[in-house]
């Protein structure tokens, strides 16, 4: 396997429900969600968000960061996919399926 191998890369994929009942909630929510920005995930659907980490050893780190700021309630899974499975995602719009979405938006230099 060379270095560049489609299976050594990682995502991580960001999965929350958060409670948004009242003012003190949303607030924590919207916290939640421009942590992940912050830390330069894109917004794949509402409530997903995915980021290309690179190494198993930097996703794990970014996982360390997000999971310091995971609100006191709601569910929040974090879940890695080498780049290899995230090659093999299909997305659609509507009925189309959608290529250009599925680009790295983030350069990872070596």
């Amino acid at each position: 396997m060379n270095d560049f191998s489609g299976y050594r890369f990682m995502w991580a994929i960001v999965l929350f429900d958060l409670p948004v009942l009242n003012k003190d909630q949303r607030k924590k929510a919207t916290g939640f969600r421009n942590h992940l920005l912050d830390l330069g995930f894109q917004m794949a659907q509402y409530s997903v968000y995915m980021k290309f980490c690179g190494t198993r050893d930097a996703l794990n780190t970014l996982t360390k960061r997000i999971m310091r700021e995971i609100p006191s309630s709601g569910k929040v899974s974090i879940i890695s996919i080498t780049d290899k499975q995230y090659g093999s995602m299909k997305v659609f719009v509507g009925r189309t399926q959608d290529e250009k979405n599925r680009e790295r938006k983030q350069l990872l230099l070596l």
